[in-house]
């Protein structure tokens, strides 16, 4: 009976705590509202930190909804219960007020929340006005005069990218989170500012605490110490996956040869920058800052795939088009200068490729798709007038002038230092003889590496065809499509440089009226703007494979991290420049170079792929020794961190917290006063009881 009533008692304690745990989250749930978003987050580099963090419990400020100038004014000077949290649109999102809050400190500023109101917004870019300006060329007011916008690449940059703020800043898109925050602001704040510390207030919460600190030097040297004892990182380097293919495959390596440059096989190298960036984590779409470049160059490797002949029938049987995509670019050129400094090495290809090193004397000239904000007016860009880059120049208007093919543009030329900030820098910064020329268009882009260089920013429309992307495009096909669409403006450029290839590596003018499928730069900017779940990436991927409906995100992330875009770059590339293998089945084709992709119509096709990976790791990572601050290597790391989250609720009033407290100590005071009023007269109070050495024996002799 009494274990029963034993058991009975322990399943209605069990009872009682679940109880209380449902209730205690209602209760929760009932104080606290969450709020969905992005935050802003830190990185670090040879010399310094950029970013934000919040507390280590996490930062919380009372709601304020900035309109206009004056409200800012009147948080800044005339605040009556800080810390505040100021609601701000994008187009008061500058420079000079953030400086200012910055300045404020977190004392009366502890939370920024960027809200989603774009109506009077029309700039938004917080790179610096000379991206990556000291990473290239070792004189940067050659290449980037940030003083003068005629002569920087980014004339609306306001540098936010790259200061460091003693608060966290958060991105709110959902425009019914907004409007959840602006119901609680003026429901509860308001009104009455004089009584704001009387009452209680909306206020936020914002966790977003970033483990690193000071520089990467520090950090790095704190991680390895840590790591020594079992512990855990605190930052980690900037680190992905170049993407690069050849046009023809190549010969594998004989044995024992690997470490064997075939002199005599010669490269066109063709490049683009994978990455993007902005200043919160997972949000930005990078669609005219890098992705026009990237679907350009994705066609121009398709167009000659199919239009050039084999191999063998070209005047020089040893020539070939090295197509690499660079990622990291966007952090002093991580992709390409780990891609330099391997081929110093010997060590490009990897050694998994199993095929011969490429050295620096095997590249016959590089051509580096930059961005093309504008497509109406590109520059082909070159150090110097060479020989080679007045020859192109005079090749590629020589089609893009054309009335056979109607592209009626004018292609100019600059041969000078004033280089935009692409990949090809680090080849020049290693030798400026170096033969690298860069096709950039002027900078228009008011919203570089930011949040709003979206699908709005390049004017796209999904025209959703449902026509075999895999098929090039007469010349006056496509009719019905926009003259001035985005689709047509990258087939135009497509086309001119694929001819112009063309031209290179045959010796003969095109002639043909092939061009550019302007479906397969609808697909290709679907996939990355707006779902990944789309037709091309379903061709280039195995049958049946199951993708996401989300763009895929081209932040360059750490190891471990997201690497999506150059897994898609990496099965679009293979697709794109494959040769079809129709008596190769299925279970056959499985090792690489043989690859199985679902195809156009999803049935299944084996092809004979040339595309690989190489690290994208900065070699001051890997260098022994390395001189953190000496700046020739690009230092980039990101603080790790355990969770980003926002939530609102009533923050009590400091009368409320005092009397809470207050009452709190006088029952704490009268609990002990009580406590040893009752032990000193326990003889008296319990004097019934037995004492409690009675019911010990008395001690007997022995």
């Amino acid at each position: 009976m009494e274990n029963r009533l034993n058991a009975a008692a322990i399943w209605l304690l069990i009872l009682l705590q679940g109880a209380f745990v449902a209730l205690g989250e209602r209760t929760r749930d009932k104080m606290y509202e969450p709020i969905g978003g992005a935050s802003c987050f830190r990185r670090l580099n040879g010399t310094h930190q950029t970013g934000c963090s919040s507390t280590y419990s996490g930062s919380v400020g009372v709601l304020h909804l900035i309109n206009v100038d004056a409200d800012l004014e009147f948080l800044l000077t005339s605040a009556p219960s800080p810390p505040y949290a100021p609601m701000i649109p994008p187009h008061l999102f500058t420079r000079s007020n953030l400086m200012r809050l910055k300045e404020a400190g977190p004392k009366n500023i502890s939370v920024v929340l960027l809200i989603n109101k774009a109506t009077q917004m029309k700039q938004f870019s917080h790179e610096l006005n000379c991206p990556n300006q000291y990473s290239g060329l070792n004189s940067s007011s050659e290449t980037c005069d940030a003083s003068n916008s005629a002569k920087n690449w980014n004339p609306w940059g306001t540098g936010l990218l790259h200061e460091d703020f003693p608060f966290p800043i958060y991105y709110i898109a959902d425009l019914d989170q907004v409007d959840k925050l602006e119901k609680c602001f003026h429901k509860f704040n308001n009104y009455n500012y004089e009584t704001h510390a009387l009452r209680s207030l909306c206020a936020v919460e914002v966790k977003a605490f970033m483990s690193a600190a000071v520089n990467t030097e520090v950090c790095m040297r704190r991680t390895n110490f840590i790591n020594n004892l079992g512990g855990s990182k605190y930052c980690d380097p900037l680190e992905g996956r170049n993407v690069y293919a050849t046009l023809y495959p190549r010969k594998p390596a004989v044995e024992n040869g690997l470490d064997t440059v075939h002199t005599n096989e010669k490269f066109i190298l063709v490049s683009c920058r994978l990455d993007t960036a902005s200043m919160f984590d997972g949000v930005g779409l990078g669609a005219m800052d890098s992705l026009l470049g990237f679907a350009v160059f994705t066609q121009v490797a398709y167009l000659l795939r199919q239009l050039l002949p084999a191999q063998s029938l070209l005047p020089d049987s040893l020539r070939n088009v090295l197509f690499v995509t660079f990622n990291g670019e966007s952090y002093d050129y991580i992709g390409s200068q780990r891609f330099v400094y391997d081929m110093e090495h010997l060590d490009f290809p990897p050694k998994s490729a199993q095929s011969p090193p490429i050295a620096f004397d095997n590249i016959e000239f590089m051509l580096d798709i930059g961005t093309l904000d504008d497509i109406a007016n590109i520059k082909l860009h070159a150090l110097t007038g060479t020989t080679r880059a007045k020859q192109i120049l005079e090749q590629l208007n020589n089609y893009a002038k054309s009335p056979r093919y109607g592209f009626n543009l004018d292609i100019q030329s600059e041969m000078s230092a004033h280089l935009p900030p692409t990949s090809a820098q680090s080849f020049l910064r290693r030798d400026r003889n170096f033969s690298a020329l860069i096709l950039n268009a002027r900078p228009t882009n008011k919203y570089y590496h930011s949040i709003y260089d979206d699908i709005d920013n390049v004017d796209f429309n999904y025209a959703n065809t449902s026509k075999d992307f895999t098929q090039l495009a007469e010349v006056n096909d496509f009719k019905n499509l926009r003259a001035d669409s985005v689709q047509m403006k990258v087939r135009n450029v497509s086309s001119i440089l694929a001819m112009t290839l063309y031209q290179t590596l045959t010796g003969k003018e095109y002639t043909g009226t092939k061009v550019a499928n302007p479906v397969l730069a609808d697909e290709f900017l679907y996939c990355f703007l707006q779902s990944a779940d789309c037709p091309l990436f379903k061709a280039s991927s195995y049958p049946s494979s199951q993708l996401t409906n989300l763009p895929p995100m081209r932040y360059i992330s750490v190891l471990g991290g997201s690497q999506e875009s150059s897994g898609y770059t990496y099965r679009l590339l293979g697709y794109l420049l494959s040769q079809p293998q129709p008596d190769i089945p299925k279970e056959n084709c499985t090792n690489l170079p043989l690859h199985f992709f679902a195809g156009f119509n999803n049935i299944g096709e084996c092809r004979l792929t040339t595309q690989n990976y190489s690290h994208a790791l900065s070699p001051a990572f890997i260098v022994d020794g390395y001189e953190w601050s000496s700046g020739q290597y690009s230092t980039w790391t990101e603080s790790t961190w355990s969770l980003f989250s926002a939530r609102i609720f009533l923050r009590p009033s400091n009368v409320h917290q005092i009397t809470t407290l207050s009452v709190g100590i006088v029952v704490l005071i009268i609990s002990f006063c009580l406590v040893y009023i009752i032990s000193s007269r326990s003889e008296v109070l319990f004097e019934d009881l037995p004492a409690s050495n009675a019911a010990l024996p008395l001690p007997t002799a022995c």
